[in-house]
């Protein structure tokens, strides 16, 4: 028989009681997170879910309130609200970390290291046709761009993002779009930098050769190899 012992803190620790709006929260969340309600859809007025519910309409507020401060919904005016789109949520976590000092570039790099390079090798082995051609798409347009900083980095994040979808890791794709504010900035300091944008092109290039050839190893190598040199170049721009 085992014993498992307890501090007295444990041991008489009050049980936590949830509150009526916490329930009515997670009650619409499981709606959103099964898909019943997607990305713009309207959430049932607040009449409808204090009847649904069977709770006091200050729940029913309450609970809105909560969802809305974590951009799992957003106000339609005049007290409707619809289902943000996925993501927005964590979009904003993040920028606010990095406005408040609590993030910074190089921990930046560091995560894109980590998850691009995983995303580059899922998709060497998941890729299909029709996401080559959407990756390389993006390599000819940071081609044709390289004259245009609105063009080269507008086709410069598609290709990661696509990359991220090629993954077939949906949450991967999810953390890229989080982060996209960032990875744009970043980009855009590169573009500035003299032989960054080529030098990324033909980086470009060599990673869409080793996803295509279906090697995740070289895929996922190429990957950080270039995020590493665009930082670097960006370091190096700054002193």
């Amino acid at each position: 028989m085992i014993l498992v012992r307890l501090s007295d803190h444990v041991l008489y620790e009050p049980v936590s009681r949830q509150k009526t709006y916490e329930i009515v929260a997670e009650r619409l969340l499981a709606l959103i997170s099964s898909r019943r309600l997607g990305p713009g859809d309207a959430l049932p007025s607040e009449r409808e879910l204090v009847q649904l519910y069977r709770v006091g309409r200050s729940s029913v507020r309450e609970a809105l309130r909560m969802l809305e401060s974590k951009g799992v919904i957003k106000s339609g005016g005049n007290g409707s609200f619809t289902v943000a789109e996925f993501g927005n949520a964590l979009n904003n976590s993040l920028d606010f970390l990095l406005s408040v000092d609590e993030a910074n570039y190089a921990e930046l790099f560091e995560v894109r290291r980590i998850l691009e390079g995983e995303a580059a090798a899922l998709a060497a082995s998941r890729r299909d046709e029709d996401d080559l051609g959407r990756i390389g798409a993006e390599i000819e347009a940071m081609e044709a761009g390289l004259d245009s900083e609105d063009g080269f980095i507008t086709a410069d994040l598609r290709f990661h993002l696509t990359i991220a979808e090629a993954s077939g890791n949906r949450l991967i794709a999810h953390l890229m779009e989080a982060i996209r504010t960032l990875l744009q900035r970043s980009l855009s300091s590169a573009y500035h930098i003299p032989g960054s944008p080529e030098g990324a092109v033909v980086l470009h290039g060599l990673i869409l050769d080793a996803i295509s050839a279906g090697h995740p190893e070289e895929a996922r190598q190429r990957m950080q190899e270039h995020v590493s040199r665009v930082e670097r170049d960006i370091t190096g721009a700054g002193r």
